[in-house]
């Protein structure tokens, strides 16, 4: 379902009071009147998360995205695997997306054969990842940041595919995309190039940007609608966006672990949907509920 702009955005308290003159219901009528305006309010960013474990399963999300989230100025929660019915509903009360960094997505959902070197994540986790990617870009207006794995969802989403292990693809390696010892081990640090006329280029206002990084996998065959938006000096893809004006960007990088070299890169993103929740009236409509349900109770 696609997020729904509203064009009149009056909110006038009395249009839900009922035709009494009770001290409850003055008292609600006071409280709306007192009710800071929508875009006074923090934005809400959905960010997913792990899976792992057997007996118990376990939701695994790193502190670091939490915080960036909560940094550029918007509140975070989580979005743990659900139905397609179900996100649609959760979706319509977010004002973004966030997805996070993980293990690898199977190599048949872009139409190749499973790689020695990769490590598929858990199962829910990604067949939700690649349907909120999806489903973000083709039925909502909301703005979308995914790092690392989530970057890689979305182009997945979108009908590209990865490099399944870059050391195999590049055997004399001029750049280290992870730590010397693996990808699930920790990061390293290299440059990437921003491309001209891109939002990564406007949004960073320089050519070139040392970034934390921890991958062996990249995007290779650049899905529909989406362009290249950085790459690192081995040519490898490190960035890529949705073509035309809206937030949907996805950074191979790790933004949420030098957060001070990417704050504009999260302020951006927060801001789009800091104007999805000044705009379509939904925080109206939140306000509006609370009010009538302090009035069902009385």
């Amino acid at each position: 379902m696609s997020q729904q702009v509203h064009s009149n955005n009056t909110y006038s308290p009395t249009s839900i009071i009922p035709n009494e003159s009770s001290k409850a219901t003055q008292q609600a009528a006071q409280q709306a009147n007192n009710i800071k305006p929508a875009s006074s309010r923090k934005p809400i960013i959905g960010v997913n998360c792990d899976i792992d474990g057997d007996k118990p399963r376990l939701i695994n999300l790193s502190a670091p995205y939490i915080q960036a989230v909560k940094n550029a100025g918007a509140i975070p929660v989580i979005l743990p695997p659900m139905s397609e019915e179900d996100l649609t509903r959760v979706l319509a009360n977010l004002d973004g997306v966030l997805m996070i960094g993980g293990a690898d997505y199977p190599p048949d959902l872009y139409g190749q054969k499973n790689d020695p070197k990769t490590v598929v994540m858990d199962e829910e986790r990604w067949r939700f990842d690649i349907l909120l990617a999806k489903t973000m870009v083709d039925k909502t207006k909301l703005p979308f940041l995914g790092i690392c794995a989530g970057s890689q969802a979305l182009n997945i989403s979108r009908g590209g595919s990865l490099i399944q292990d870059i050391p195999t693809k590049l055997p004399e390696q001029k750049v280290a995309h992870a730590s010397k010892d693996g990808w699930q081990k920790g990061f390293n640090k290299h440059e990437v190039s921003f491309s001209k006329l891109t939002k990564l280029k406007d949004i960073y206002g320089i050519d070139k940007l040392s970034v934390p990084t921890s991958h062996h996998q990249c995007v290779d065959k650049v899905g529909d609608d989406l362009q290249i938006a950085a790459t690192a000096d081995d040519g490898m893809i490190e960035a890529v966006e949705l073509k035309g004006k809206r937030f949907v960007v996805g950074v191979q990088w790790h933004p949420e672990r030098d957060f001070a070299a990417n704050q504009q890169l999260f302020k951006n993103f927060i801001g789009a949907a800091q104007e999805i929740a000044n705009s379509d009236g939904k925080g109206k409509e939140r306000e509006t509920a609370s009010v009538q349900s302090r009035l069902s109770a009385e």
